[in-house]
């Protein structure tokens, strides 16, 4: 690929990239990275939205990577705003990698809030990566607002993101730990125990969460309530 005019770049590596075999996409995508021309950026972002393979869009996330952020970055913003949830979800994922701060205009409420699973998801881990000082506590607010959502993956890549902004999701978590849904406090607990000890895994956090808020809910025995 080195060598190539960037006005024939796109073109051909458009066509490389929809090679049938994924290992031939694979390298395309290395060699892409490995010799960045400003031509490649719009077949590289484009191929993002609809590559099937995970590891071929792990190096096409890492090709766009080494091309400069002037470039790309402009273009990736455009991508959170496309109609497919994978290109949402592959344009936040590369933004925090390459974690240029121009990437948090592109963290919006709406893919914070995102319907689809993948996108918020990517967009919880892309915010934490490019929160501006100073708009931590917000965004654990903002955050917090989705405890108890989904499955056990979700849970995961939330508690995470939470757990990434450390002291100041603890305030959120602590009214969360107080909510009057289980799933939220349960959530809220566990999530408080992460950033306590990030050591302690997450199926252990939740255990001991559900057990916490079980004791709470639990109805007081009738000898307990006469000795009061």
């Amino acid at each position: 690929m080195n060598g190539w005019h960037s006005d024939e770049a796109g073109t051909r590596l458009r066509a490389a990239l929809s090679s049938p075999v994924p290992s031939a996409r694979l390298q395309t995508a290395l060699a892409a990275g490995t010799h960045p021309d400003p031509g490649q950026v719009d077949a590289l972002v484009e191929r993002c939205a609809v590559e099937p393979d995970f590891y071929v869009r792990d190096m096409l996330t890492w090709s766009l990577t080494r091309h400069p952020a002037s470039t790309t970055v402009p273009r990736l913003l455009e991508e959170t705003r496309a109609a497919g949830r994978q290109a949402r979800s592959q344009a936040l994922h590369t933004l925090s990698k390459i974690g240029d701060p121009r990437g948090w205009t592109a963290v919006t409420r709406e893919l914070l809030h995102d319907a689809d699973d993948e996108v918020a998801r990517s967009a919880w881990r892309a915010a934490v990566v490019l929160v501006p000082a100073g708009g931590e506590v917000e965004l654990a607010g903002t955050l917090a607002a989705r405890l108890g959502r989904g499955n056990r993956d979700v849970r995961l890549s939330l508690s995470r993101a939470l757990a990434a902004l450390g002291d100041a999701a603890m305030p959120v978590l602590r009214a969360a730990a107080e909510h009057e849904d289980v799933d939220v406090r349960a959530h809220a607990i566990a999530t408080q125990r992460l950033v306590r000890d990030p050591d302690e895994g997450f199926d252990a956090a939740v255990s001991e969460a559900k057990r916490i808020v079980a004791l709470e809910d639990a109805p007081i025995p009738d000898e307990a309530r006469a000795d009061r």
